[in-house]
């Protein structure tokens, strides 16, 4: 097992009273920390480490004093700045000059430690995506009233991973590093009891302490820092142009608003009522729409209970919005404007954060308007050099079966017709998709949620739906939404007729939704993507996990099993 990720259990072994673990924890009990010591020894059974560098740590600690005192309550300073306001208050302090007359304290995490002789420690403090200096020398200690014992014991115990404050002046050193110069002497407000490793590459660890992952790899800071930019322009694109955000239900009475398994649960109050998790917002959205006229947006948590890889999580974040008036043609330069500003957001966090810029890998994406478009059943004719089926005629599955057929195509596995497009769109469609790319007009049969008509050259029944691509991969799913309860209740019937055996088990056309269409829905234009995997494209990682705090769901089942053995 990594240094990282030793565990509280070697002092928990009452069976060898001896041990200078136990005794260790005798005291943790005696100052109130049996509780929480006590939770983490029932989570597994004890394991070896050989190294024996928590027991180490916590004894060095014991023996140079009360271990509470490592652990002060939040210490007011009204002189106390963050690494970043240092950097931009003193950005102009010339090498080797110093601001005596001023004070500023500094908290963050120790990165880095270095000593120089006896009398000389320094250590670099992280806080947000920016390190300072501290410059602890006895020399300007010890007319403060620093005792050298204290200085020495200081000097002993400070480590990597620790978190300190310092106080002192600022200066910028003779070769160019903006320090703080300890005018007391630097106070631990949390010790870390555990060694960082230097890289953390276990699956192990990074499943069951993502906190490890986090301190040894600023690059996964970096990237949540991103995500929140990203959610925070959104945010105010939306905001500035009049929309109102609103939060809908998590758990509905039946999964709707997209084509996905639902996870099923049910509330003790209404035992006799199945619930699920929702898969999409977009009813409950619409219905808002209905009552209020508003512009409305929402971004949240949905639930689909399918797999996991590279770039699917059952639980992920996304963005909706429906705006009443709106037309495919507005929905298509919205979503233009949109992602130009968030490619600008990101490239200004990059120049303003350090860290950011180092961990990311940027874009070479080109967002410039207006993006390229391919309308679906033209491309696929196309390229396969022939006429595709009446997709609205009885027969239709089967003449794209033989499709398939004629073309050497393997068809995917529990083949309708919604698939089997899909498939043909996957195979000669996507892959023209590298620069960002609207692919509009899908057959009626791939968008029930969608308004329709018939297109006058293809003689199809076509959607007025668009969907984003970059790079091959889905980013945006916008149309105009059919807002005729007569159109929608035959949507919904010919929509489940297309499932398999299984999935028709699970949904029944939503009666509720259909009488609020009844209601009145204004003509309105509907707009939805998925947050994490923008996050993804403009952080440059390749993996949904990669972009969530707590990574996919294997990660948090894992996180849940406690501590490994």
């Amino acid at each position: 097992m990594s240094s990282g990720c030793r565990l509280l259990r070697q002092c928990l072994q009452r069976a060898r009273p001896e041990r200078a673990g136990v005794r260790a924890y005798s005291a943790l009990q005696r100052r109130g920390f049996a509780h929480s010591v006590a939770r983490a020894a029932a989570a597994a059974p004890p394991a070896l480490d050989v190294t024996h560098d928590f027991e180490k740590r916590l004894k060095q600690l014991e023996q140079a004093g009360d271990l509470a005192g490592y652990y002060p309550p939040n210490p007011h300073k009204a002189d106390r700045m963050t690494a970043q306001e240092v950097h931009e208050a003193f950005k102009d302090l010339q090498n080797d000059e110093a601001r005596k007359d001023m004070t500023v304290t500094v908290f963050g995490t120790v990165s880095s430690r270095r000593s120089s002789g006896s009398k000389l420690v320094f250590i670099d403090l992280y806080d947000r995506g920016h390190t300072v200096q501290g410059l602890c020398n006895f020399g300007v200690l010890e007319p403060q009233g620093v005792e050298k014992s204290d200085f020495k014991r200081f000097q002993k115990l400070v480590r990597k991973g620790d978190i300190y404050a310092v106080t002192g002046y600022p200066t910028r050193t003779p070769s160019g590093e903006l320090s703080i110069v300890a005018t007391e002497l630097p106070r631990s407000l949390a010790p870390s009891l555990h060694q960082l490793p230097e890289v953390v590459e276990s699956p192990e660890t990074l499943a069951r302490q993502p906190h490890v992952d986090f301190l040894v790899h600023p690059s996964r800071a970096a990237t949540q820092r991103v995500r929140s930019a990203i959610v925070s322009a959104m945010r105010r694109f939306f905001d500035q142009d009049g929309f109102m955000e609103v939060n809908t239900p998590l758990l509905t009475a039946g999964a709707a608003g997209a084509a996905a398994r639902p996870f099923e649960t049910k509330a003790n109050e209404f035992p006799d009522d199945p619930l699920t998790l929702r898969i999409a917002p977009e009813l409950f959205l619409k219905r808002l729409v209905i009552g209020t006229g508003e512009r409305l947006y929402e971004i949240g948590t949905v639930f689909r209970n399918e797999g996991i890889d590279a770039t699917h999580n059952p639980e992920f974040t996304i963005c909706e919005f429906y705006e009443p008036y709106a037309t495919l043609e507005a929905l298509i330069q919205r979503t233009e404007t949109l992602f130009s500003l968030l490619h600008s957001t990101v490239t200004q966090l990059a120049l303003s954060n350090k860290v950011v810029r180092e961990a990311l890998t940027p874009t070479s994406t080109d967002f410039s308007a207006p993006f390229k478009r391919l309308e679906f059943i033209p491309t696929i004719e196309s390229a396969i050099n022939q006429r595709l089926p009446d997709l609205s005629a009885p027969t239709a599955f089967a003449d794209l079966q033989a499709l398939f057929k004629d073309l050497a195509l393997t068809p995917p596995a529990d083949a309708t017709l919604p698939r089997l497009l899909d498939a043909l769109a996957e195979q000669y469609i996507e892959p023209l998709c590298t620069a960002p790319t609207f692919i509009t007009h899908h057959p009626e049969i791939m968008a029930p949620l969608a308004k329709s008509y018939t297109d006058p050259v293809s003689g199809q029944v076509v959607s007025r739906r668009v969907e984003l691509f970059i790079a091959g991969r889905e980013y945006v799913n916008a149309y105009e939404e059919e807002n005729s309860p007569f159109a929608q209740r035959r949507k919904f019937e010919a929509q489940l007729a297309q499932r398999d055996v299984e999935a028709r088990g699970l949904r029944t056309v939503d009666e509720s939704y259909l009488e609020a269409l009844e209601w009145g829905l204004p003509p309105t234009g509907g707009w939805g993507c998925g947050v994490d995997r923008i996050v993804m494209l403009f952080a440059g990682v390749q993996r949904v996990a990669d972009v969530q705090p707590f990574g996919s769901l294997r990660n948090v089942v894992a996180l849940g099993k406690g501590r490994p053995s």
